[in-house]
């Protein structure tokens, strides 16, 4: 990588040294919540500054990420889901990085082919090599404008502190051991360091400076110009492919034991009837997973042969086709099937945030294999194309629906029904749970444990108003630490 050293590069490393403060700040002061979006306001004002004069490429797609960016990133302001807040620092800088990538690359690239990952992965190595070869010149530049003496002056002052230093410190272990009184001095020395947590500080500078240099890099990198040719994609003739024979013998064998299940699930457990000496959870509980790992492998297969089972024969074509549609549609019963499965042990045993995101996931996997089946008679459309874009806007949506006030209302429900609920389980779920619990307890404050719970969460709310500091403010937090502070515990 050659790259020449101009002024301007001083002053957006400046730029870029006041972004690493600001992460240090959003990121590293406590639990994160407004924080987040004060730190993406930042970022992106100083890149589309710095990209002020590029055309943006791939702009629907773009604009599509960079809501999904600030949606997550607005969740640490108004939810507290202990889930996504530790899944989303890794989602969220991913999307940026994909984000930042895809719209400075030319419009030849595309998005949805594993090509592009590759891409963003060779940016994210280009930055650390930007950033060696910068520095690079930088000494190279500095030592140039000098004569040789000075020059030979600096090294050997280099050369005296490595072999001085270790020097120093026999030396100064040798005179502490013969007066003590120099010895105390010394000791003194390390623990007026320590008062003015020295430690802290550093490393806090480490963190400025590491980002720095990530921020620094990857702008730098995205800013240099490259041919389009570097962007090409590479399609290769030689692309592997399963025998059609084989695909069809296996999806004829499938077939078959699915719609044997498929009668035998319409028989009874759709009729409303139950296997002998099952009740509805335990035969829910019995079931769900089995069902699901059948259906990840029928996705899996459905994937494989539609992208390496090519087939000229027309009937043939067909043939395999209607396997295709039938795999898709036992799939899509099965789905069913375990989605009314986990609803039974549900009214069992409970809701909880791990059920929920499996109802979810479920209605997710409906709708990639009804556009897989758009797919199986419409070949032009790209499978990976629309599964990329679901992702994104389904765990997008998860972050948006306030899935732990669905669980908490659902439990409470729940309990004027049975008399049954988990105050444990709901105190695990941060702010939310303990906002139910609130609620339980104004209904029937008996309630065995309840009380012993609220008061520890009364001192913790009390402590969090003391040492909160502006990053981690939360909308929802905040309320509910309002309503804490105000509830009687004494009677």
């Amino acid at each position: 990588m050659e790259i020449q050293v101009k002024s301007q590069d001083f002053w957006f490393l400046l730029v870029c040294l006041g972004l690493g403060i600001l992460t240090e700040l959003s990121f590293f002061h406590g639990t994160v919540g407004v924080s987040y979006l004060v730190f993406l306001t930042g970022f992106y004002i100083v890149f589309f500054i710095r990209f002020r004069l590029l055309v943006f490429t791939h702009r629907r797609i773009g604009l599509l990420l960079m809501m999904a960016i600030w949606i997550l990133s607005a969740s640490y302001l108004v939810y507290d889901n202990q889930l996504f807040y530790q899944l989303n620092f890794l989602v969220i800088p991913a999307l940026i990085l994909c984000h930042i990538v895809l719209i400075t690359v030319p419009k030849q690239v595309k998005w949805y082919t594993p090509r592009f990952l590759q891409l963003v992965m060779e940016k994210l190595a280009g930055g650390i090599r930007f950033n060696s070869v910068f520095f690079s010149e930088i000494v190279k530049s500095l030592f140039k404008n000098m004569d040789e003496q000075t020059a030979h002056t600096i090294k050997r002052v280099a050369l005296g502190l490595v072999i001085g230093l270790p020097l120093l410190g026999i030396v100064t272990i040798l005179l502490m051991s013969a007066d003590a009184v120099f010895q105390d001095l010394v000791v003194q020395i390390p623990r007026f360091i320590f008062q003015l947590n020295f430690g802290e500080q550093l490393f806090r500078i480490a963190i400025i400076l590491f980002f720095l240099l990530v921020f620094f890099g990857i702008f730098q990198v995205l800013a240099l110009a490259n041919s389009t040719k570097l962007y090409s994609e590479e399609v290769g003739n030689g692309t592997k492919q399963f025998d059609s024979i084989i695909a069809l013998t296996i999806l004829i064998l499938l077939n078959g034991v699915y719609l044997l299940f498929t009668a035998i699930q319409f028989t009874y457990f759709f009729g409303g009837g139950l296997e002998e000496g099952y009740t509805f959870a335990e035969y829910a509980r019995r079931g769900f997973f089995e069902l699901m790992i059948v259906t990840m492998v029928n996705w899996t297969l459905l994937i494989s042969f539609l992208t390496y089972v090519k087939e000229s024969r027309r009937k043939f074509k067909f043939v395999l086709k209607v396997m295709y549609s039938i795999v898709i549609i036992v799939s899509g019963i099965m789905l069913t099937s375990a989605f009314q499965r986990l609803s039974m042990y549900e009214e069992a045993y409970g809701f909880t945030l791990d059920r929920i995101l499996a109802h979810g996931f479920m209605v997710f996997l409906l709708v990639i294999f009804a556009y897989t089946m758009m797919r199986v008679w419409l070949e032009k459309l790209s499978l990976l194309h629309f599964y990329l874009l679901a992702s994104l806007i389904f765990y997008t949506g998860l972050n948006v629906i306030p899935l732990e006030r669905m669980i908490v209302n659902n439990n409470l429900e729940r309990y004027q029904a049975t008399d049954k609920i988990d105050v444990y389980y709901l105190n695990s779920l941060g702010a939310t749970g303990v906002d139910g619990l609130i609620t339980l307890y104004q209904k029937e404050p008996d309630f065995p444990n309840l009380k012993r719970i609220l008061v520890e969460r009364k001192e913790w709310a009390e402590s969090i108003n003391q040492r909160n500091s502006w990053q981690s403010y939360n909308l929802h937090k905040q309320a509910v630490i309002e309503k804490l502070t105000k509830l009687n515990l004494t009677n």
